[in-house]
């Protein structure tokens, strides 16, 4: 009797359901991380050497630009090249889902993008070894989650180990600590809030509905602290022709801002949330050997040291939540 082998093809499936084979699937996936990468770090790179190192020490002005920018392009790709529908969202909706969100988010960026003035962009990546636990006690405070103890003992630990990274850190501000740290409060209550006002009512939103819908309520809520603390200095530059930024840098800047979110689309839809995160802290090691022999930032032992103890632990969590679930799932709309 002949035997007759079936010839096997392995095949695995990315988040969006598409099945391809496994060589296959793994050449998309480094090329999606690179695009990331390289994306982000060109965001977060551009953004240090406009705040820090010219003129342009207008944090809330940038990010206001930003999200101009971004609700221009959200509108012409949805309203215009209907590249993605709309929600069609009511009044009502958009006031309780969307602004809430919107003001955390602009609250969050505009704290992070000040930090840049006063800390080292590698420091600033050590201290957001502390995004899970924030995200992970906001979601405790707001009912997303359930409390473990294995967990929040993992958590404390990364707490300490971000403790020493600041106990190593030479050029330490303590104001510039304080926003980076209020930066991350608000971004875990977001990452918290778009749990329960989004995903929980069936709405997911992928990064160009987000420019769409959330970059208008950022734009306006971000008016009012520039009215107060920014208006006058940016008035007197102008008036005075003192800025040696010209408008091709902040429009690369936006495109560069708008380009980072795409990326994240690809990224989010093309790999697991294991390989995002696994690639995040890649990332963040080549900011810090960035900003050591780019911007001169000084890198300690106890520095080092801190981090990867923060990085281990990551990982710990990561296999405790089960691969991401959750705590680590990647999240849309970045700008930082």
């Amino acid at each position: 009797m002949a035997l007759r082998h079936k010839q096997v093809t392995t095949v695995s499936s990315f988040a969006d359901g598409t099945k391809i084979p496994n060589t296959q699937r793994a050449v998309r996936a480094y090329f999606y991380v690179t695009v990331w990468m390289t994306c982000s770090i060109s965001v977060i790179v551009f953004n240090k050497w406009l705040l820090a190192y010219t003129k342009f020490h207008f944090p809330i002005t940038l990010t206001g630009w930003h999200m101009a920018f971004c609700s221009l392009v959200g509108f012409v790709c949805i309203r215009v090249l209907k590249i993605t529908k709309s929600h069609n969202m009511s009044y009502e909706d958009y006031m309780r889902r969307v602004l809430p969100i919107g003001l955390l988010y602009a609250a969050s960026l505009w704290m992070s993008n000040a930090s840049y003035i006063y800390l080292s962009v590698s420091f600033i990546q050590m201290t957001k070894s502390l995004m899970p636990g924030l995200v992970y006690v906001s979601g405790i405070w707001l009912g997303n989650q359930k409390f473990r103890l294995s967990v929040a003992a993992n958590m404390c630990l990364i707490a300490l180990g971000v403790v020493v990274c600041g106990l190593g850190e030479e050029n330490l501000v303590l104001h510039g600590l304080a926003k980076q740290l209020t930066a991350l409060m608000f971004e875990a209550t977001r990452l918290a809030m778009i749990e329960i006002l989004i995903n929980r009512k069936g709405m997911k939103m992928d990064p160009l509905q987000s420019l769409y819908y959330v970059c208008p309520a950022c734009f306006c809520a971000l008016a009012v602290p520039f009215y107060f603390v920014e208006y006058e200095e940016v008035a007197a530059v102008v008036q005075a022709k003192s800025l040696d930024i010209r408008a091709h840098v902040l429009l690369l800047n936006g495109l560069a801002a708008f380009a980072l979110n795409i990326a994240v689309f690809l990224l989010i839809g093309k790999t697991s949330a294991l390989t995002m995160n696994i690639a995040g802290v890649i990332k963040d090691w080549m900011l810090i050997f960035f900003s050591y022999f780019v911007f001169k930032a000084p890198l300690t032992a106890l520095n080092l040291g801190g981090y990867v103890f923060c990085c281990l632990l990551r990982g710990k969590v990561l296999e405790i939540c089960e691969g991401g679930g959750g705590l680590f799932q990647p999240r849309e709309l970045h700008f930082a």
